[in-house]
Protein backbone atom coordinates (compact mmCIF):
# COMPACT_ATOMS: atom_id res chain seq x y z
CA UNK A 1 0.00 0.00 0.00
CA UNK A 2 1.13 3.26 -1.12
CA UNK A 3 1.38 6.77 1.60
CA UNK A 4 -0.84 7.94 0.15
CA UNK A 5 -3.17 5.13 0.34
CA UNK A 6 -2.53 4.66 3.54
CA UNK A 7 -2.51 8.40 4.57
CA UNK A 8 -6.24 8.41 2.80
CA UNK A 9 -7.58 5.28 4.60
CA UNK A 10 -6.28 6.91 8.10
CA UNK A 11 -8.58 10.12 7.23
CA UNK A 12 -11.43 7.57 6.49
CA UNK A 13 -13.27 6.69 9.40
CA UNK A 14 -14.94 4.08 7.61
CA UNK A 15 -11.84 2.55 6.70
CA UNK A 16 -10.48 3.04 9.95
CA UNK A 17 -13.15 0.86 11.24
CA UNK A 18 -12.99 -1.86 8.47
CA UNK A 19 -8.74 -1.75 9.54
CA UNK A 20 -9.71 -2.44 13.10
CA UNK A 21 -12.19 -5.03 12.56
CA UNK A 22 -10.28 -6.99 10.52
CA UNK A 23 -7.58 -7.48 12.27
CA UNK A 24 -6.68 -10.95 13.60
CA UNK A 25 -8.45 -11.67 16.44
CA UNK A 26 -10.87 -8.80 16.39
CA UNK A 27 -13.88 -10.93 14.72
CA UNK A 28 -13.78 -13.49 17.51
CA UNK A 29 -13.88 -10.95 20.24
CA UNK A 30 -16.60 -9.21 18.87
CA UNK A 31 -18.96 -12.05 18.64
CA UNK A 32 -17.92 -13.24 22.18
CA UNK A 33 -18.40 -10.20 23.40
CA UNK A 34 -21.94 -9.58 21.62
CA UNK A 35 -23.05 -12.81 21.43
CA UNK A 36 -21.55 -15.20 23.86
CA UNK A 37 -21.49 -13.08 26.68
CA UNK A 38 -18.02 -13.59 26.81
CA UNK A 39 -17.55 -10.05 28.04
CA UNK A 40 -14.70 -9.96 31.12
CA UNK A 41 -10.52 -10.39 29.86
CA UNK A 42 -9.69 -13.63 31.30
CA UNK A 43 -12.89 -15.02 29.68
CA UNK A 44 -12.26 -13.87 26.58
CA UNK A 45 -8.70 -14.71 26.75
CA UNK A 46 -9.78 -18.70 27.29
CA UNK A 47 -12.38 -18.45 24.31
CA UNK A 48 -9.55 -17.84 21.56
CA UNK A 49 -6.88 -20.13 21.41
CA UNK A 50 -3.56 -18.63 20.88
CA UNK A 51 -4.62 -15.45 21.50
CA UNK A 52 -2.28 -13.26 23.63
CA UNK A 53 -2.77 -11.12 26.76
CA UNK A 54 -0.80 -8.25 24.89
CA UNK A 55 -2.69 -8.56 22.06
CA UNK A 56 -6.12 -8.61 23.61
CA UNK A 57 -5.45 -5.39 25.24
CA UNK A 58 -4.46 -3.81 22.18
CA UNK A 59 -7.63 -5.35 20.43
CA UNK A 60 -9.73 -3.71 23.52
CA UNK A 61 -8.31 -0.58 23.29
CA UNK A 62 -8.35 -0.04 19.58
CA UNK A 63 -12.21 -1.32 19.97
CA UNK A 64 -13.20 1.19 22.10
CA UNK A 65 -11.39 3.94 20.53
CA UNK A 66 -13.42 3.37 17.23
CA UNK A 67 -16.84 2.98 19.47
CA UNK A 68 -17.23 -0.39 18.81
CA UNK A 69 -16.96 -1.60 22.10
CA UNK A 70 -17.15 0.25 25.84
CA UNK A 71 -15.62 -1.00 29.25
CA UNK A 72 -18.10 -1.32 31.97
CA UNK A 73 -16.99 -0.85 35.40
CA UNK A 74 -17.81 -3.94 37.82
CA UNK A 75 -15.75 -3.13 40.96
CA UNK A 76 -13.01 -0.38 41.36
CA UNK A 77 -10.92 -2.18 43.70
CA UNK A 78 -9.32 -4.71 42.19
CA UNK A 79 -10.37 -2.97 39.09
CA UNK A 80 -13.17 -5.33 37.46
CA UNK A 81 -14.37 -4.74 34.18
CA UNK A 82 -16.30 -6.13 31.12
CA UNK A 83 -16.74 -5.03 27.75
CA UNK A 84 -20.22 -4.62 26.05
CA UNK A 85 -21.15 -3.90 22.63
CA UNK A 86 -21.93 -0.31 21.55
CA UNK A 87 -24.29 0.87 19.48
CA UNK A 88 -22.20 1.58 16.72
CA UNK A 89 -20.19 -2.49 17.80
CA UNK A 90 -24.56 -3.93 17.51
CA UNK A 91 -24.11 -2.54 13.97
CA UNK A 92 -21.56 -4.23 12.95
CA UNK A 93 -23.68 -7.45 13.92
CA UNK A 94 -24.78 -8.02 10.11
CA UNK A 95 -21.17 -7.70 8.67
CA UNK A 96 -20.39 -10.67 11.05
CA UNK A 97 -23.71 -12.63 10.21
CA UNK A 98 -22.40 -11.68 6.45
CA UNK A 99 -18.77 -13.35 6.77
CA UNK A 100 -19.91 -16.36 9.11
CA UNK A 101 -22.61 -17.49 5.93
CA UNK A 102 -19.49 -16.85 4.05
CA UNK A 103 -17.54 -18.66 5.61
CA UNK A 104 -19.92 -21.72 6.59
CA UNK A 105 -20.90 -22.18 3.01
CA UNK A 106 -17.10 -21.76 1.74
CA UNK A 107 -15.00 -23.04 4.17
CA UNK A 108 -17.47 -25.84 6.03
CA UNK A 109 -14.29 -27.46 7.85
CA UNK A 110 -12.64 -24.07 8.82
CA UNK A 111 -11.68 -23.28 12.15
CA UNK A 112 -14.49 -20.72 12.77
CA UNK A 113 -15.60 -22.27 16.04
CA UNK A 114 -16.97 -21.67 19.19
CA UNK A 115 -13.98 -22.76 21.51
CA UNK A 116 -16.26 -22.49 24.77
CA UNK A 117 -17.88 -25.57 23.69
CA UNK A 118 -15.90 -26.94 20.57
CA UNK A 119 -18.87 -26.72 17.98
CA UNK A 120 -18.64 -25.49 14.80
CA UNK A 121 -21.96 -24.38 14.79
CA UNK A 122 -22.38 -20.81 15.17
CA UNK A 123 -25.19 -18.56 17.22
CA UNK A 124 -27.36 -16.25 15.24
CA UNK A 125 -25.30 -12.99 16.37
CA UNK A 126 -28.58 -10.30 16.02
CA UNK A 127 -30.97 -12.92 17.26
CA UNK A 128 -28.90 -13.43 20.13
CA UNK A 129 -28.31 -9.62 20.31
CA UNK A 130 -31.85 -8.25 20.55
CA UNK A 131 -32.59 -10.89 23.11
CA UNK A 132 -30.03 -9.71 25.35
CA UNK A 133 -31.18 -5.80 24.63
CA UNK A 134 -34.86 -7.15 25.08
CA UNK A 135 -34.28 -8.73 29.01
CA UNK A 136 -31.66 -5.45 29.73
CA UNK A 137 -34.24 -3.30 28.38
CA UNK A 138 -37.28 -5.74 30.58
CA UNK A 139 -34.63 -5.16 33.52
CA UNK A 140 -35.01 -1.83 33.60
CA UNK A 141 -38.70 -1.29 33.45
CA UNK A 142 -38.65 -3.55 36.79
CA UNK A 143 -36.33 -1.76 38.65
CA UNK A 144 -38.16 1.65 37.53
Amino acid sequence: MSRLEKRSMKSCQVGLDLAAIGKRWTFHILRNIGALHVDRFNQILRSVPGLTPRVLIMRLNELEERGLIRSVMIKQKPRLVRWELTEKGRDTVPIVEGYLSFAHKWYPNSSLKNHLTQQKKQPDLLDLIQLATKERSANTLKTI
